[in-house]
C-alpha cells in the first residue's frame, strides 16, 4: 500500500487518517510505541523544513526511527531507482521520497517490498493535504459542509487539497487564474468536476464570500524563486497573480468566521501578507504542526498493515 497521491483514495480513509492524527496530538502516550524498532527512510531529492522534521520528529514519537537520506550522498543516480528502492526497501519498513518529478516515486513503489510515501513532487502533496484536512477538521469541528477556497495558482498543493476536501465533504472552490503546466492531472481534474461540492471561478470576490477558509501556496517552486534564469517568468506571475493574494482585507471580505491557510514557506507581499500569514485568523503554524500529526497517522496506518 503506497501514498503517491490522494486520488486512489475515498473520503473515508482520508478522514479515518485526519481522525487518528487529531487523537494521537491529544493523547500521544498512547501511541508511544506505536511503531517501536520501525524504521523508516527520507530520501531527499528537494530541499526541505517541515517535510524532514516532521517525519523524523513524528517516528521518534511513535517509538521508531528516521533516517535522513540526501540522494546527492547515494548511488541512486549510478545505479538505478528501481534497483536501489528494492535494496532500501530491504533495510526499512517504510520509504519516504521527496523528488523532483512524480515519475520518481513511482519508480520507487514498483521496487519497493515495503510502503512508498510521497513527500511532494510537481503534481501532488498528499502529506499536506491530509495535515490540513486534519487543520480544518480541529479548528471548524468537521470537514462537511466548510467553505475552502483555494487562491492563486493551481499546483501540486491545490492538487491533493482538492481530492481531500471533496472527498471528505467540503465544499471546495478554485480561485485561479491559470494552472502549473507541470502539475496538470486530466484524470483527477475530471473526477473533481464531477462531484457537486467540487468549483471553479476566476471571480475572487465571488469565491471568498462566506468561505470558511481562505488558502493559498507560492506562486513560484521554491527551487526557481531566487533562480535569475525564472525571473521572467516570476516577473510575469507577480503582475497576473497579484489580485489573487491572500490578505487582510480578503479574509474581511470573506467575513469574520474565515481563517487563512498557507502550506509554507511563505513570500510576504507576494501570494499572502503578513497579517493573512501571522494574525490572529492564521492557521499556517498550526498547519504546520499538524504535519507530523497526521504523518504519524498515517505512518501507523501503512507501516502496520
Amino acid at each position: 500500500m503506497h501514498v503517491l497521491s490522494l486520488k486512489e483514495y475515498d473520503g473515508k480513509w482520508i478522514k479515518s487518517i485526519v481522525d487518528r492524527g487529531l487523537d494521537i496530538k491529544k493523547r500521544p502516550d498512547k501511541y508511544a510505541n506505536a511503531l517501536q524498532q520501525k524504521t523508516l527512510a527520507m530520501i531527499f531529492q528537494k530541499s526541505s523544513t517541515r517535510t524532514r522534521l516532521s517525519f523524523e520528529t513524528g517516528m521518534t514519537k511513535l517509538g521508531g526511527h528516521g533516517i535522513f537520506v540526501d540522494w546527492r550522498t547515494t548511488q541512486l543516480a549510478l545505479g538505478g531507482v528501481q534497483d536501489e528502492a528494492k535494496v532500501i526497501s530491504g533495510y526499512a519498513d517504510a520509504i519516504m521520497v521527496r523528488p523532483l518529478k512524480h515519475a520518481t516515486v513511482a519508480e520507487f513503489a514498483k521496487a519497493s517490498r515495503v510502503p512508498v510515501i510521497n513527500g511532494l513532487c510537481e503534481k501532488y502533496h498528499p502529506c499536506q493535504a491530509l495535515a490540513d484536512a486534519m487543520t480544518i477538521q480541529e479548528k471548524m469541528g468537521k470537514l462537511k459542509g466548510v467553505k475552502v477556497v483555494y487562491l492563486g495558482i493551481a499546483n501540486n498543493v491545490s492538487n491533493s487539497l482538492s481530492v481531500a476536501c471533496a472527498r471528505t465533504g467540503a465544499d471546495f472552490t478554485l480561485c485561479v487564474p491559470e494552472r502549473d503546466p507541470d502539475s496538470i492531472d486530466q484524470e483527477q481534474l475530471q473526477q473533481l468536476k464531477a462531484m457537486p461540492n467540487y468549483h471553479e471561478t476566476h471571480d475572487v470576490s465571488e469565491a471568498v464570500e462566506g468561505a470558511d477558509i481562505l488558502y493559498t501556496d507560492t506562486w513560484v517552486n521554491m527551487e526557481f524563486f531566487n533562480d535569475p534564469k525564472f525571473a521572467k517568468e516570476k516577473t510575469r506571475r507577480e503582475k497576473l497573480f497579484m489580485p489573487y493574494q491572500l490578505n487582510k482585507a480578503l479574509l474581511e471580505k470573506a467575513g469574520p468566521q474565515a481563517f487563512s491557510m498557507h502550506d509554507m514557506p511563505a513570500h510576504i507581499g507576494y501570494e499572502i501578507d503578513a497579517y493573512a500569514l501571522r494574525g490572529e485568523r492564521s492557521l499556517a503554524f498550526v498547519q504546520a504542526e499538524n504535519r507530523m500529526w497526521a504523518q504519524m497517522a498515517l505512518m501507523i496506518e501503512l507501516i502496520r498493515k
